[in-house]
Protein backbone atom coordinates (compact mmCIF):
# COMPACT_ATOMS: atom_id res chain seq x y z
CA UNK A 1 0.00 0.00 0.00
CA UNK A 2 1.13 3.67 -0.98
CA UNK A 3 -0.71 5.77 1.65
CA UNK A 4 -0.83 3.68 4.77
CA UNK A 5 1.39 1.87 6.49
CA UNK A 6 0.82 -1.37 8.62
CA UNK A 7 2.30 -3.07 11.30
CA UNK A 8 2.07 -5.74 13.89
CA UNK A 9 4.00 -6.03 16.91
CA UNK A 10 2.84 -9.67 18.97
CA UNK A 11 -0.80 -8.69 19.85
CA UNK A 12 -0.64 -4.56 18.46
CA UNK A 13 -1.52 -3.36 15.29
CA UNK A 14 -0.13 0.00 14.73
CA UNK A 15 -1.78 2.17 11.70
CA UNK A 16 -0.21 4.86 9.97
CA UNK A 17 -1.64 7.47 7.84
CA UNK A 18 1.28 7.79 5.34
CA UNK A 19 1.62 10.50 3.09
CA UNK A 20 3.48 12.97 5.61
CA UNK A 21 4.12 15.61 2.58
CA UNK A 22 0.43 16.67 2.19
CA UNK A 23 0.23 16.65 6.26
CA UNK A 24 -1.74 13.00 6.09
CA UNK A 25 -4.57 14.64 4.43
CA UNK A 26 -7.20 11.78 3.20
CA UNK A 27 -7.69 11.56 -0.67
CA UNK A 28 -9.71 8.80 -2.17
CA UNK A 29 -7.11 6.46 -2.67
CA UNK A 30 -6.25 6.58 1.24
CA UNK A 31 -10.13 6.25 2.02
CA UNK A 32 -9.82 2.66 0.23
CA UNK A 33 -6.78 1.40 1.52
CA UNK A 34 -7.80 2.54 5.23
CA UNK A 35 -10.60 0.13 4.40
CA UNK A 36 -9.19 -2.53 3.64
CA UNK A 37 -6.64 -2.83 6.77
CA UNK A 38 -9.06 -1.73 8.74
CA UNK A 39 -11.87 -4.98 7.38
CA UNK A 40 -8.85 -7.09 7.83
CA UNK A 41 -8.41 -6.24 11.26
CA UNK A 42 -11.81 -6.33 11.85
CA UNK A 43 -11.53 -10.44 11.52
CA UNK A 44 -8.07 -11.37 13.01
CA UNK A 45 -8.05 -12.81 16.45
CA UNK A 46 -4.19 -12.07 17.20
CA UNK A 47 -5.01 -8.58 16.93
CA UNK A 48 -6.24 -7.37 20.55
CA UNK A 49 -5.31 -3.67 20.46
CA UNK A 50 -5.06 -1.10 17.48
CA UNK A 51 -3.18 2.21 17.38
CA UNK A 52 -3.37 5.11 14.29
CA UNK A 53 -1.50 7.59 13.72
CA UNK A 54 0.34 9.53 11.29
CA UNK A 55 3.76 9.65 9.18
CA UNK A 56 6.09 12.44 9.91
CA UNK A 57 6.49 14.82 12.72
CA UNK A 58 4.05 17.56 11.80
CA UNK A 59 0.53 15.76 11.48
CA UNK A 60 -2.05 13.35 12.36
CA UNK A 61 -3.97 14.47 9.83
CA UNK A 62 -5.71 17.42 8.72
CA UNK A 63 -8.56 16.03 6.72
CA UNK A 64 -9.79 16.14 3.33
CA UNK A 65 -7.53 16.27 0.54
CA UNK A 66 -8.79 20.03 -0.66
CA UNK A 67 -5.85 19.97 -3.39
CA UNK A 68 -7.91 17.07 -4.57
CA UNK A 69 -11.07 18.13 -3.25
CA UNK A 70 -10.58 20.90 -6.02
CA UNK A 71 -10.43 18.82 -8.80
CA UNK A 72 -13.55 16.48 -7.66
CA UNK A 73 -17.22 16.75 -9.22
CA UNK A 74 -20.24 17.14 -6.65
CA UNK A 75 -20.69 12.93 -7.56
CA UNK A 76 -16.83 11.92 -6.66
CA UNK A 77 -16.96 14.53 -3.63
CA UNK A 78 -20.39 12.53 -2.04
CA UNK A 79 -18.67 9.29 -2.82
CA UNK A 80 -15.54 10.57 -0.74
CA UNK A 81 -17.82 11.87 2.05
CA UNK A 82 -19.85 8.44 2.00
CA UNK A 83 -16.69 6.61 2.01
CA UNK A 84 -14.95 8.45 5.23
CA UNK A 85 -18.11 8.59 6.95
CA UNK A 86 -18.32 4.37 6.07
CA UNK A 87 -14.39 4.23 7.18
CA UNK A 88 -14.66 5.72 10.43
CA UNK A 89 -17.39 3.93 11.35
CA UNK A 90 -16.14 0.34 10.67
CA UNK A 91 -13.04 2.07 12.94
CA UNK A 92 -15.53 3.13 15.49
CA UNK A 93 -17.36 -0.34 15.64
CA UNK A 94 -14.01 -2.55 15.82
CA UNK A 95 -14.20 -5.51 18.29
CA UNK A 96 -11.02 -4.36 19.42
CA UNK A 97 -9.69 -1.52 21.76
CA UNK A 98 -8.30 1.77 19.34
CA UNK A 99 -6.08 4.36 20.19
CA UNK A 100 -5.53 7.59 18.34
CA UNK A 101 -2.11 8.52 19.38
CA UNK A 102 -1.85 12.43 18.29
CA UNK A 103 1.54 13.11 17.32
CA UNK A 104 0.63 16.13 15.19
CA UNK A 105 -1.90 18.71 13.81
CA UNK A 106 -5.36 17.35 13.68
CA UNK A 107 -8.60 19.12 11.95
CA UNK A 108 -11.70 18.31 9.97
CA UNK A 109 -11.61 14.62 8.84
CA UNK A 110 -8.05 14.19 11.31
CA UNK A 111 -10.04 14.94 14.49
CA UNK A 112 -13.38 12.53 13.29
CA UNK A 113 -10.27 9.64 12.78
CA UNK A 114 -9.83 10.38 16.47
CA UNK A 115 -13.15 10.58 17.78
CA UNK A 116 -13.72 7.41 16.24
CA UNK A 117 -11.45 5.73 18.26
CA UNK A 118 -12.07 4.92 22.05
CA UNK A 119 -9.01 6.92 23.63
CA UNK A 120 -7.14 9.76 22.10
CA UNK A 121 -3.57 10.38 23.72
CA UNK A 122 -2.09 13.66 22.11
CA UNK A 123 1.56 14.75 22.11
CA UNK A 124 1.83 18.13 24.20
CA UNK A 125 2.41 20.19 21.11
CA UNK A 126 -0.86 19.61 19.18
CA UNK A 127 -3.18 21.86 17.45
CA UNK A 128 -6.47 20.08 17.27
CA UNK A 129 -10.53 20.98 15.72
CA UNK A 130 -13.23 20.50 13.84
CA UNK A 131 -12.44 23.56 11.59
CA UNK A 132 -14.91 22.78 8.48
CA UNK A 133 -17.38 25.76 9.34
CA UNK A 134 -14.44 27.66 8.21
CA UNK A 135 -14.52 26.13 5.22
CA UNK A 136 -18.38 26.57 4.50
CA UNK A 137 -18.81 22.89 4.92
CA UNK A 138 -19.63 20.99 8.18
CA UNK A 139 -18.27 17.93 9.88
CA UNK A 140 -19.48 15.17 7.71
CA UNK A 141 -17.31 11.92 8.72
CA UNK A 142 -19.10 11.81 12.38
CA UNK A 143 -17.79 14.86 13.84
CA UNK A 144 -21.30 16.63 14.89
CA UNK A 145 -22.45 12.50 16.40
CA UNK A 146 -19.68 11.72 18.18
CA UNK A 147 -17.89 15.45 19.94
CA UNK A 148 -21.57 16.24 21.99
CA UNK A 149 -21.27 12.75 23.01
CA UNK A 150 -18.00 12.91 24.33
CA UNK A 151 -17.83 16.21 25.75
CA UNK A 152 -21.68 17.39 26.20
CA UNK A 153 -24.09 19.49 23.45
CA UNK A 154 -23.23 22.89 24.85
CA UNK A 155 -19.44 22.61 24.57
CA UNK A 156 -19.13 20.47 21.42
CA UNK A 157 -21.54 23.47 19.61
CA UNK A 158 -19.13 26.03 20.37
CA UNK A 159 -16.52 24.52 18.72
CA UNK A 160 -17.61 23.65 15.67
CA UNK A 161 -19.60 26.72 15.27
CA UNK A 162 -15.80 28.85 15.96
CA UNK A 163 -13.93 26.21 14.31
CA UNK A 164 -11.83 26.53 17.40
CA UNK A 165 -8.82 25.60 17.28
CA UNK A 166 -7.80 23.66 20.93
CA UNK A 167 -3.93 23.13 21.99
CA UNK A 168 -3.08 19.78 23.70
CA UNK A 169 -3.75 20.89 27.05
CA UNK A 170 -6.96 23.25 26.14
CA UNK A 171 -8.04 19.86 24.45
CA UNK A 172 -7.70 18.01 27.73
CA UNK A 173 -9.69 20.61 29.67
CA UNK A 174 -12.80 20.50 27.12
CA UNK A 175 -12.35 16.30 27.57
CA UNK A 176 -11.58 15.67 24.04
CA UNK A 177 -8.55 13.93 24.61
CA UNK A 178 -7.72 11.18 27.12
CA UNK A 179 -4.37 12.19 27.55
CA UNK A 180 -1.40 14.83 27.01
CA UNK A 181 2.02 13.83 26.83
CA UNK A 182 5.74 15.75 26.26
CA UNK A 183 6.29 14.91 22.59
CA UNK A 184 9.30 12.80 22.69
CA UNK A 185 7.70 10.56 25.12
CA UNK A 186 4.55 9.96 22.65
CA UNK A 187 5.16 6.35 21.15
CA UNK A 188 6.62 5.01 24.75
CA UNK A 189 3.47 6.53 26.55
CA UNK A 190 0.62 5.75 23.86
CA UNK A 191 2.63 2.15 24.20
CA UNK A 192 2.60 1.78 27.81
CA UNK A 193 -1.55 2.48 27.82
CA UNK A 194 -2.07 -0.19 25.06
CA UNK A 195 0.51 -2.39 27.23
CA UNK A 196 -2.26 -1.76 30.30
CA UNK A 197 -4.61 -3.14 27.96
CA UNK A 198 -2.89 -6.21 26.75
CA UNK A 199 -2.52 -7.48 29.77
CA UNK A 200 -6.21 -7.93 29.79
CA UNK A 201 -8.20 -10.96 28.33
CA UNK A 202 -8.87 -10.02 24.83
CA UNK A 203 -12.15 -11.47 24.69
CA UNK A 204 -13.19 -9.71 28.07
CA UNK A 205 -11.69 -6.06 26.34
CA UNK A 206 -13.88 -6.91 23.37
CA UNK A 207 -17.07 -7.72 25.34
CA UNK A 208 -16.39 -4.64 27.86
CA UNK A 209 -16.10 -2.27 24.88
CA UNK A 210 -19.23 -3.86 23.57
CA UNK A 211 -21.21 -3.62 26.30
CA UNK A 212 -20.23 -0.06 26.72
CA UNK A 213 -21.43 1.17 23.31
CA UNK A 214 -23.94 -0.62 22.96
CA UNK A 215 -25.56 0.02 26.59
CA UNK A 216 -24.58 4.11 25.83
CA UNK A 217 -27.44 3.92 23.07
CA UNK A 218 -29.51 2.43 25.45
CA UNK A 219 -31.82 3.20 28.38
CA UNK A 220 -30.42 1.36 31.86
CA UNK A 221 -32.58 -1.72 32.13
CA UNK A 222 -31.62 -2.68 27.94
CA UNK A 223 -28.16 -1.84 28.65
CA UNK A 224 -27.78 -3.98 31.85
CA UNK A 225 -29.17 -6.77 30.18
CA UNK A 226 -26.40 -6.41 27.56
CA UNK A 227 -23.64 -6.42 30.27
CA UNK A 228 -25.44 -9.61 31.59
CA UNK A 229 -25.02 -11.52 27.54
CA UNK A 230 -21.57 -9.82 27.06
CA UNK A 231 -20.86 -11.24 31.06
CA UNK A 232 -21.80 -14.48 29.96
CA UNK A 233 -19.70 -14.86 26.86
CA UNK A 234 -16.81 -14.83 29.08
CA UNK A 235 -17.93 -17.68 31.70
CA UNK A 236 -17.02 -20.42 28.93
CA UNK A 237 -13.15 -19.30 28.08
CA UNK A 238 -10.31 -20.58 28.53
CA UNK A 239 -9.10 -17.60 29.67
CA UNK A 240 -11.10 -17.21 32.39
CA UNK A 241 -10.27 -20.56 33.82
CA UNK A 242 -6.01 -19.31 32.85
CA UNK A 243 -7.27 -16.28 34.69
CA UNK A 244 -8.21 -18.70 38.17
CA UNK A 245 -5.36 -20.57 37.90
CA UNK A 246 -3.05 -18.08 37.61
CA UNK A 247 -4.10 -16.12 41.17
CA UNK A 248 -4.19 -19.20 42.73
CA UNK A 249 -0.52 -19.43 41.37
CA UNK A 250 -0.17 -16.37 42.05
CA UNK A 251 1.92 -16.00 38.45
CA UNK A 252 0.27 -13.58 35.58
CA UNK A 253 -2.17 -15.37 33.22
CA UNK A 254 -1.34 -16.38 30.27
CA UNK A 255 -4.53 -15.45 27.52
CA UNK A 256 -5.07 -16.72 24.40
CA UNK A 257 -8.10 -15.27 23.45
CA UNK A 258 -9.83 -18.38 23.38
Amino acid sequence: METIRYEQTGNLAIITLNRPDAMNAFNYDMLRELSQVVEAIRINPDIRVVIFTGAGEKAFSVGADLKERKTLTEQQVKRNIYKIGEVFTTIENLPQPTIAMMNGYAFGGGMELALACDFRIAADTVLLGLTETSLAIIPGAGGTQRLPRLIGESKAMELILTARRLRAEEALEYGVVTKVVPSASLIEETGKFADLMLANGPIALQQAKFAIKHGMNADLQTGLNIERKAYEITIPTEDRVEALLAFGEKRKPIFKGK
